[in-house]
């Protein structure tokens, strides 16, 4: 008979904690962590990719959840558009004291990436807790954060806790792609009023391990990359395949993808990430760490450079990246191909154009017989937002509180989040931390998604912590 969820869950816990703390018999979860769990299990084991899933049903459990804990109709909306009626999200508010401090904003995203069950180890929309990691699509993106927003929400109602400013809550569909749809544009175009506040929290921050289980850094998420996308084409006559001819659209297209893989942006440097190399590289104290303060203090450092790009998420932090996603090609077995193309995914540092990252591509592709063009943008351009005390005051010294020697270091994502339909409209939006994630990523859009049992519950006490004392400053 497997151990109860509770106790193996309180194990994974204890083996985060000191030697001289692991020496008790670990305690089980209380109630209340009890009933996270099963809020987080639900949102995972709710389908919301795409193709196979709805956003909308899990919204419907949400509701559920939200009214039993006190809210009424004047403090719920739901949203969706006729023509994606599984597309739907919620906005929930719980109403602040003061009539003139505006609101803070939970925003989240209930969409994930599709997840094919043949590809994984373990069933993707299926909780499994296994060796100190819940699995599932979705653990880390990012229903872990909605599950937090969720949790918090409903705990503050039934516990009568009444904020100096607003709360509101936000969680949308579409962030992911996959429909043309976004809930967190559509709010921002449609309903600028339910998402009104003075400051937004969303995905984009948490923290990093040394790979070992060792928070080595806390990060904050002040401003992130601009998502481009350009399709890279090629055409030609075609004919029968039984004369092949080296004039084939698909070679020429895999040439032109050879150089995208090697073309390599040069290095850029912006406040927030010279910050980031400075902070996180001091705190890391091995050869990396050397290398990342090196190149803080001097950008045009190769050797130092050479190192930090070792590590892929520091490589891409550095400079605007490119690279294909999907590719079509041909139009018959038995036939020439008269058309091959491939998307070319672009996140773009700031402060760079699209147009001059467009040029870069068709100039590494070097060949006429090749075109380059801009796709529709996924939205407006991102605004970072101001290095705001208030906003990173209160959240270092809860670092220091639940992650104690870690530092906490302003990030650029080099993700894309909805934010971005946010600062276009006045909300500055910031990703806080609270959960963490290892070197390689935790599988996030990929196989085998996970996140660590602490991370999970020691973000919830951090991130409801810290809610509060926004919800009440002044």
């Amino acid at each position: 008979m497997r151990p109860s969820t509770k106790f193996l869950t309180a194990f994974a816990l204890a083996a985060a904690l000191p030697a001289a703390a692991r020496a008790q018999t670990p305690a089980p979860l209380r109630p209340d962590q009890t009933a996270f769990r099963a809020l987080y299990q639900e949102l995972v084991e709710t389908d919301t990719s795409a193709t196979t899933g709805s956003c909308t049903a899990l919204a419907d459990k949400i509701e559920a959840r939200l009214r039993q804990a006190g809210y009424g109709d004047g403090q719920i909306t739901r949203f969706a558009d006729p023509n994606y009626p599984k597309e739907g999200g919620i906005v929930a508010v719980l109403p602040g004291t003061s009539k003139t401090l505006k609101p803070l904003l939970l925003l989240g995203h209930l969409d994930v990436v599709v997840a094919k069950r043949e590809d994984w180890t373990r069933d993707p929309y299926k909780l499994v807790e296994e060796n100190g990691y819940f699995y599932g699509r979705g653990t880390a993106d990012m229903k872990a954060m909605d599950a937090i927003w969720i949790d918090a929400m409903t705990r503050f109602k039934a516990q009568g806790y009444r904020p100096k400013r607003a709360i509101k809550l936000a969680l949308t569909c579409g962030e992911e792609g996959g429909s043309p749809f976004n809930g967190a544009e559509w709010l921002t175009k449609n309903r600028p009023d339910l998402v009104a506040a003075e400051f937004a929290l969303n995905e984009g921050g948490g923290g990093r391990t040394d790979g070992k289980g060792k928070v080595v850094t806390a990060s904050m998420h002040v401003g992130e990359k601009a998502v481009a996308q350009f399709r890279v084409e090629t055409t030609n006559p075609g004919g029968h395949s039984s004369v092949p001819v080296r004039d084939n659209a698909i070679y020429e297209l895999a040439d032109a993808l050879t150089r995208i893989r090697d073309l390599d942006f040069p290095l850029q440097m912006s406040p927030t990430t010279q910050a980031f190399f400075a902070r996180a590289g001091a705190a890391r104290g091995d050869d990396l760490g050397k290398a990342m303060v090196a190149l803080s203090k001097d950008p045009t450092d190769k050797a130092a450079e050479a190192i930090v790009n070792t590590d892929r998420s520091y490589h891409s932090m550095l400079r605007t990246t490119c690279v294909a996603t999907t590719l079509t090609g041909g139009h018959a077995d038995n036939a020439l191909p008269q058309r091959a193309s491939a998307n070319i995914n672009c996140r773009v540092f700031p402060g760079e154009t699209v147009e001059s990252v467009r040029a870069a591509l068709a100039a590494a592709i070097n060949d006429p017989k090749v075109t380059v063009t801009t796709r529709p943008m996924r939205g407006p351009l991102a605004q970072p937002p101001p290095l705001d005390p208030k906003v990173i005051g209160p959240a270092e010294k809860l670092v220091a509180k639940y992650y104690p020697g870690a530092p906490l270091v302003p990030t650029m994502s080099t993700g894309a989040t909805d934010g971005i339909f946010l600062e276009a409209i006045g909300i500055p939006s910031y990703g806080p931390p609270g959960t963490f994630s290892d070197p390689d990523g935790n599988g996030t859009h990929g196989l085998n998604e996970r996140l660590a049992v602490r991370a999970l519950y020691t973000g919830r006490e951090l991130l409801t912590e810290l809610v509060k004392i926004y919800a009440d400053a002044d």
